[in-house]
């Protein structure tokens, strides 16, 4: 059902739930206003609490090597203050609701969110409107916020999970495309990058047709819809000749091409963290449901076959699984391992050995059923509050351009067949092999 508002506003309800007796406990409704801004709301019966976010269609892979790390600086400025509130403002006006609020930056997209009581909903919305829309980016919170995100940038150095994974990224796209580059940017391109650098790539990004507003929740779409008007109308942001979303950074790139490679960063660590890669599906790919299975059966918990071989079966290390990570126009697959140094190579042989065994036969029968009851499982559980069916509704509209209703993507999961598993295994497992060691060296 589509209905267009006088305002020129599209609407139109996405899908709804209902139980035996006809009521209604999820109803998820979408407005498209003319500025390009999208809209999304899951109006959950019985909550108490609703949870807003702010989706905007730019991350680290989108950035220059002039601007390498823009996204997430800009993740932190926007926090800093407006001509409306100061940085303390903002923290009061949600804490005294007793209002959770946060932000977080990825590889292809910014996302600004805060949880708060139903009635504190539109407090919440124009919080995170003068945010987004009145960002001041001062010079002095630029050189202020600058020493932050260094001393984040040197925490996240000592953490060997996060150096595993960014030499993962690096292996497999090398450290001159964006893709292969760390979030957060380098020391260099931190202390090199400009507050006109910063503001012009805040200009040129931040804009309606580029941004999705999710919002889950004790809510009613309409009042939700008018509240956003207000909060994000200011200063014109929202006018009809607002700039278009610009162009991803792969528009005009080739697939980024994944080859064999291998790479150590030595570390003083007790352990070695070590992950064997390849490339995996992008994020449209209508395979990946078979890849999520297939993860869930090689590495996904404590009945996994990695889990089973590496901890209970050798006890050769205390943590192991295996993940997936899907982008535009790429993604990886791999197996993370922390071990003792003296029991690297017998890892590397076992993880090998599985991984051979898991491409050339795939899975079992009983491997299948479990592997499907776990990510169904699991992604209920995940939705039981507002928060996380508000990043479901953000991250799917943004990412994918729709919203699946809850039994459409268990009906796409339990479709998935052992011959789909199989034939991603061999395709997947049989591709070059990245791997990336940190450690003593």
């Amino acid at each position: 059902m589509q209905a267009r508002a006088s305002s020129g506003a599209i609407t139109r309800t996405v899908h709804t739930v209902t139980e035996a007796d006809g009521l209604v406990v999820s109803h998820v409704r979408r407005t498209r206003l003319p500025s390009g801004l999208r809209i999304v709301t899951e109006q959950m019966a019985g909550a108490r609490s609703a949870s807003v976010g702010v989706w905007v269609g730019v991350g680290s892979r989108d950035e220059r090597a002039a601007t390498h790390g823009a996204s997430h600086f800009l993740e932190h400025l926007l926090f800093k203050g407006t001509s409306e509130r100061s940085a303390l403002d903002i923290s009061i006006e949600l804490d005294a609701v007793g209002g959770e609020f946060n932000a977080f930056t990825a590889k292809e997209y910014t996302c600004f969110h805060a949880r708060v009581l139903a009635a504190d909903l539109p407090l919440a919305i124009d919080v995170l409107g003068d945010m987004i829309t009145g960002s001041l980016i001062a010079t002095h919170d630029v050189d202020a916020e600058r020493d932050v995100i260094l001393d984040e940038i040197a925490m996240h150095d000592d953490d060997p999970d996060d150096v595993v994974q960014n030499l993962l990224a690096e292996l497999a796209w090398g450290d001159g495309s964006p893709l292969g580059r760390p979030i957060a940017g380098t020391t260099a391109s931190i202390e090199a990058m400009t507050p006109a650098q910063i503001k012009r790539f805040y200009r040129r990004h931040y804009v309606p047709a580029n941004t999705v507003i999710s919002v889950a929740g004790a809510l009613d779409h309409g009042a939700v819809v008018r509240a956003v008007k207000k909060a994000f109308g200011r200063q014109g942001w929202l006018d009809e000749l607002a700039a278009p979303a610009p162009p991803r950074a792969t528009a005009a790139r080739r697939r980024p091409k994944v080859s064999a490679a291998e790479g150590r960063v030595a570390r003083p660590f007790e352990q070695v963290n070590l992950v064997i890669g390849r490339e995996g599906l992008t994020r449209d790919d209508d395979r990946r449901y078979a890849l999520g299975v297939l993860n869930t059966a090689l590495g996904g918990g404590t009945s996994s076959r990695l889990f089973q071989e590496v901890r209970e079966q050798r006890g050769l290390a205390y943590s192991v699984y295996s993940f997936a990570s899907h982008y535009a126009d790429s993604g990886l697959v791999g197996v993370a391992v922390g071990c003792l140094p003296d029991r690297t190579d017998e890892v590397l042989a076992v993880v090998r050995e599985q991984l051979r065994l898991i491409a050339a036969d795939g899975i079992t029968e009983d491997e299948l059923a479990r592997g499907k009851g776990q990510l169904v499982g699991g992604m209920i559980l995940g939705l039981e509050d507002s928060g996380s069916r508000m990043v479901r509704l953000g991250k799917n509209e943004l990412v994918h351009g729709e919203v699946l209703g809850i039994d459409e993507v268990i009906a796409r999961i339990e479709a998935v067949t052992i011959g789909d598993v199989r034939a991603i295994a061999a395709e997947v497992f049989g591709r070059p092999e990245l791997l990336a060691l940190v450690g003593p060296a």
